[in-house]
């Protein structure tokens, strides 16, 4: 499942993003409970915004570890902004998975800072 969510994102497939949600998806945000929202719809307009403002946009899972119906996984979001910008992030998502669609999340990302100067 989460093998073809990271595929969906990275060929900017909205249809086959989407269809990995489960219609009534929790998408939860611990440490910035206003980024917390509910349903499938609402991830297709953030994914379009986010295709939008980041047009090159690519996801990765550089480690995962399964856990019963959750799934715990580093992810890394790399990206240029309109602006020229560079976006990166990288957290912990632990997803809910029942019958081949993500039910609920729970996001810890945060955006990576730049290496200090020597």
């Amino acid at each position: 499942m989460l093998d073809r969510l990271v595929d969906a994102i990275n060929k900017h497939d909205i249809d086959a993003l989407t269809a990995c949600f489960s219609p009534d998806y929790v998408s939860t945000w611990p440490v910035h409970p206003a980024r917390t929202f509910t349903g499938r719809d609402q991830v297709r307009r953030n994914w379009e915004m986010m295709f939008e403002a980041r047009p090159d946009i690519k996801a990765a899972m550089t480690a995962r570890a399964p856990a019963g119906d959750e799934a715990w996984a580093e992810w890394e979001f790399v990206g240029t902004e309109r602006n020229g910008a560079r976006f990166h992030q990288r957290g912990v998502i632990i997803a809910v998975v029942e019958d081949d669609v993500i039910t609920r999340t729970r996001f810890y990302m945060e955006p990576v800072d730049a290496p200090l100067a020597q």
